[in-house]
């Protein structure tokens, strides 16, 4: 096995050992949060699957951008949101319920709203565009709902072990994700600085920062909805935007742009987990 694929290995399982994670602190009333807020979930959907994908196909019409971002951007627009988010969101003052429920829905629902998603963009586009289902639930499946459902049955089976060993598996996976990825961006540095141009960037802030906007309207009138849903429209599964790509478009590479907009995307939603960080902690006190 060579350096390259260890790394990969490494996030791979380090992510769904975080998901795992997930999964010891998440109870059956929490994957049923959302199902239980019908009004919620209409608007959750709304900004993932319909709002999202309409700016980010205005963005395509708007820039000149190069073929293979135009297509990564689209791609994004219509995955769900990476299997990390939860942790960013409770952290920011989210409902963690809401995060966790949000993530499990939007995965399983992936495996048909993406393939259609697609279709219809193809049309808009006039392009054929498609992916086989069981490819979206061959990713979800691995990286979300397997080791999220296993954390849940351990949890129910066995509670306290399960609280036991929720924290060292965090912490474990976390740094190894966290080395993984390091070393990721350092060895592809040199791909991801020929994809970087303004356009490119600009309109990957563009998304980012129209997707907090649209999902904290819409979250309200509950701050704690507003952060959560607010990240899930501004924040992509970029595993998924990738296979999407790649399944279209075979004889291009697309890595170097997805990484790009992994950075950009983190840093353009600095200042917005700040201020629902602070609020947060002002709530508190008064809360309490």
């Amino acid at each position: 096995m060579d350096p390259k694929q260890i790394v990969g290995l490494t996030l791979q399982v380090s992510i769904m050992a975080i998901v795992f994670g997930f999964g010891l602190n998440t109870t059956l009333a929490d994957m049923l949060y959302l199902v239980r807020r019908p009004g919620l979930l209409v608007r959750s959907l709304l900004a993932m699957w319909v709002i999202v994908p309409a700016i980010a196909v205005g963005l395509v019409r708007m820039f000149d951008l190069p073929p293979k971002v135009e297509v990564v951007l689209v791609a994004l627009a219509i995955s769900p949101v990476p299997p990390l988010l939860p942790k960013k969101q409770t952290k920011a003052g989210g409902q963690a319920s809401f995060g966790v429920g949000l993530m499990a829905i939007l995965c399983l629902l992936s495996i048909v709203a993406v393939p259609l998603l697609l279709d219809i963009l193809g049309r808009v586009f006039d392009r054929s565009l498609a992916i086989a289902p069981a490819a979206i639930a061959g990713l979800v499946a691995k990286a979300v709902l397997a080791p999220l459902a296993a954390g849940m049955i351990l949890r129910a089976l066995l509670p306290r072990a399960a609280e036991r060993i929720a924290k060292p598996v965090m912490v474990v996976a976390t740094v190894l994700l966290l080395l993984a990825a390091l070393v990721l961006i350092v060895a592809a540095a040199p791909a991801i600085r020929a994809v970087i141009d303004g356009p490119t960037v600009l309109a990957m802030v563009i998304l980012t920062v129209a997707g907090l906007a649209v999902g904290h309207w819409l979250g309200r009138p509950d701050p704690e909805h507003s952060t959560v849903l607010a990240l899930s429209a501004a924040c992509r599964h970029p595993a998924i935007a990738l296979a999407i790509a790649a399944t279209n478009f075979p004889d291009e590479r697309f890595g170097a742009i997805i990484l790009l907009y992994v950075l950009v995307n983190a840093l353009a939603v600095v200042p917005y987990l700040m201020w629902r960080k602070k609020r947060a902690a002002t709530a508190a006190p008064a809360a309490a």
